[in-house]
């Protein structure tokens, strides 16, 4: 134990975690090293991009996240630096240039490079060998200007049985020098990010003995049409994107594509002037002149291609992963912030022909009040069924899963509606993972008496009344908003997408005495069991009347409560009861710290009943329905008796009007002045004190879904036809727009006219072309709607 403590002092980098992100990011020092140490402490980002924003100097949150995932990726080089490090010591192969060229890296790239040739099996380098026969002399004289190879000849030995073999092996080990050499290395990083550089791929031969190939690459070589815009490419490292990236990788591994790194030949000449001028110098002859320039040309070709190649591959890789992982989470972020379809009975429909369409309907507040499959494609008198569900529930939103049958049920409801005149409007609900959730074990927790595929339409329904409320019951990854999905790293991705969920879901908000375990687990700090504690002790002791009594559920420490508590609110509502101890002959229910439940003081006249002041933590606090931190409540309460409202009438026009007016000719900097404190935190007080007690930021900053009463028929488009439609899903290489044809039609880049979109958009397109046999639609956005 202590002689792995020991090794692991032995090697530490040359460079500060702090400096290397902050100039990665371009972030100011100090806002990085405040974000790490935050990070270092326990603080979540939703914590810190909300309630440390004098800190972070108002980062985003992406920001936020990226200083985050660079600290985990150079705290994993550390560790690999040193693993690295102690593994040659093992071998006793370790000098004083090689560690200071281990502290350097700062990549695992880099760091793999310079531990090649040590690597256990590895049969060394040419340069360790020639080394071993005892030429290394001769090649320190070679650079000091001479040096006869005559002298190191020993004709039975291999390797310098000739002065051929004697001076190859001394071009290994200058080779080998001039590689390490720190100034060369710094020109070889340079050359990696060149513009210069571009990437060519063709089609692959056709492997002659398919049997050796994986089941996987033999499917690839008879669909190997879906890479012929590959077979003959190139493009400049800093033209290609991402997904091209991605798509040329999957097509190696295919080996449908063969790529190459296409360096050209200036590159390879500054290379060489810089070696000359490093390494040969007035006092050196020609035949010693002659072993360098070779050596510089096989460092070149054998050495510094490979690595250049090396590096290129990784960081497009690298950065495409990263891209398509970012496009992910942005989709993602927007089809969770969908704004709620609040206060409406909902009829939800999974499609389907074979098994019929699956039907559910919902209440204004989720819960199930019908449900029925219906053949709706197989029976006239079905869809009479359905005008009867209609009616009889007063149903007056329809969700139509995208699946299966989703076109014709589309057509069926569309004309109910025009037929019978229905107050009723429907929408193009995405169903993807609600088959995976209808069959998981948290829907049969939910839902345990219904049928798994009723539970479709429940889930449907339910993501038109709240979108948040029913996704994060999936697993992001099934959502299925991204692109390449399965050639990202998996762990990479999953981290990723539960970190926007989090933020989501705690920028939301959630109301602590009415939200489901599955909301509540991706509130920032807490977890399941946290969340299951939660929801236990609501069951067994009833409603929270603050957010103090938050603190008594167990697991719920310090930091937990810090990081949590701003984002669960308590909306006390009237049926709850506030106990009243102004009489002492009051039975009161008394809940301390520490109980395993409550304890009811009996009020029984012939006993005598101990007099007991009722605890604080029953007391409601208006505060607990905003998202101000129980931390500023005394420079809110501060605020609140400066503008002249009092908190009971908070949510009120009167007391919102009041705040406003107030703000208007009271600044944020005069006041954090007066109060000492950052204009960050007043904005945000101020800002929530003038939003309504049921806020919901879905509702004013997000799209809301798109509802229709009638269809349009992929047939009936023409080029030149202007069209509303959805942003269904974003890429690189474009936006997906449903039009509402049952077919999504694409915005490619070139035809975005300088505008971004995000997933949930409302756009109006102008028909740019139609392939009726390939079910392709090409469109030009004219305006956000």
């Amino acid at each position: 134990m202590s002689q792995k403590k020991k090794d692991n002092t032995l090697i530490t980098p040359s460079w500060r975690l702090e400096e290397v992100i902050s100039r990665r990011l371009e972030v100011h020092l100090r806002v990085v090293e405040a974000v790490v140490e935050m990070l270092d402490q326990g603080a979540t980002i939703p914590f810190i991009a909300r309630y440390r924003k004098e800190r972070t100097r108002d980062l985003e949150v992406s920001k936020l996240r990226e200083i985050q995932d660079q600290m985990e990726e150079l705290r994993a080089v550390v560790q690999k630096m040193i693993s690295i490090y102690n593994a040659i010591c093992k071998v006793n192969k370790m000098s004083e240039g090689l560690g200071h060229t281990i502290r350097d890296c700062q990549t695992m790239v880099e760091l793999e490079d310079v531990y090649a040739p040590y690597k256990p099996g590895s049969k060394g380098t040419l340069a360790a060998r020639a080394r071993a026969l005892g030429v290394e002399p001769l090649a320190n004289a070679i650079l000091k200007g001479s040096g006869s190879s005559l002298q190191y000849v020993k004709p039975n030995v291999k390797g310098v049985s000739t002065r051929e073999e004697v001076e190859t092996s001394v071009v290994h080990i200058l080779c080998d020098i001039i590689h390490k050499d720190k100034e060369v290395l710094s020109l070889v990083r340079d050359i990696c990010v060149n513009k210069a550089i571009s990437l060519e791929c063709k089609q692959a031969p056709k492997p002659k003995d398919v049997a050796k190939l994986n089941a996987k690459q033999r499917n690839a070589q008879q669909t190997a049409s879906k890479y012929e815009n590959y077979f003959e490419f190139k493009n400049s490292l800093h033209h290609i994107k991402a997904h091209q990236v991605l798509a040329i990788n999957r097509g190696e591994e295919l080996k449908i594509l063969t790529v190459k790194v296409v360096i050209p030949d200036n590159l390879r000449e500054r290379f060489r002037v810089l070696c000359r001028r490093k390494f040969i110098h007035g006092r050196t002859d020609s035949s010693a002149q002659y072993l360098i320039m070779k050596a510089i040309d096989d460092c070149w070709s054998r050495l510094v291609v490979s690595q250049i190649s090396r590096y290129v591959r990784s960081s497009l890789t690298k950065d495409a992963v990263k891209s398509s992982i970012e496009v992910f989470t942005s989709n993602l972020k927007h089809l969770l912030l969908t704004a709620p379809v609040k206060g409406h009975v909902i009829l939800g429909i999974d499609p389907g022909f074979k098994n019929g369409c699956k039907c559910a309907v919902i209440s204004p507040i989720g819960k199930i009040i019908h449900t029925e499959v219906l053949y709706l494609h197989s029976s006239h008198r079905e869809a009479d069924r359905l005008l009867d569900v209609i009616k009889t529930h007063r149903c007056e939103l329809l969700a139509i899963g995208n699946g299966t049958a989703c076109r014709e049920t589309e057509t069926l409801v569309a004309n109910l509606i025009q037929k019978y005149k229905l107050k009723v409007k429907y929408c193009i609900v995405d169903e993807c993972g609600a088959s995976i959730y209808s069959c998981s074990d948290e829907a049969k927790k939910e839902m345990p008496n219904l049928d798994p595929s009723l539970r479709g339409g429940v889930s449907i329904a339910r993501r038109l009344q709240d979108p948040m409320a029913e996704l994060v019951k999936i697993n992001p990854k099934n959502i299925g908003v991204g692109q390449y999905q399965h050639d990202l790293p998996e762990k990479q991705l999953q981290t990723a997408l539960d970190s926007v969920v989090e933020e989501c879901v705690s920028f939301v908000g959630v109301d602590l005495n009415t939200c489901s375990e599955p909301l509540l687990r991706r509130i920032a700090g807490l977890n399941v069991k946290k969340a299951q504690n939660i929801i236990q002790w609501r069951e067994s002791r009833g409603s929270f009347m603050n957010r103090e009594q938050l603190k008594f559920v167990k697991g719920i420490g310090d930091k937990t409560y810090e990081q949590c508590i701003g984002f669960l609110q308590v909306r006390l509502r009237k049926d709850v009861l506030v106990i009243d101890d102004s009489d002492d002959d009051d039975v009161c229910i008394i809940d301390e710290p520490g109980s395993s439940g409550k304890r009811k003081l009996s009020s029984k006249p012939a006993a005598k009943v101990k007099k007991r002041r009722r605890s604080s933590q029953f007391d409601p606090n208006p505060l607990d329905a905003t998202w101000i931190h129980p931390e500023s409540y005394e420079l809110t309460e501060k605020l609140m008796k400066r503008i002249g409202v009092i908190p009971d009438c908070l949510g009120q026009n009167t007391f919102i009007e009041k705040v406003k007016d107030f703000s208007k000719t009271t600044d944020n900097k005069t006041l954090a002045s007066d109060y000492q404190c950052g204009e960050q935190t007043i904005d945000l007080i101020i800002k929530a004190l003038q939003r309504s007690i049921n806020f919901d930021l879905r509702e004013h900053e997000y799209d809301k879904p798109l509802f229709k009463q009638n269809v349009c028929d992929f047939n009936s488009l023409k080029t030149g036809a202007k069209l509303t439609g959805k942003i269904s899903n974003v890429t690189h290489f474009g936006a997906f727009v449903d039009i509402g044809v049952g077919t999504n039609g694409l915005i490619h880049t070139s035809n975005m006219r300088g505008h971004r979109v995000a997933l949930g958009n409302k756009v109006e397109v102008e028909v740019m072309s139609v392939e009726s046999e390939r079910k392709r639609i090409g469109l030009r956005l004219l305006k956000i709607i």
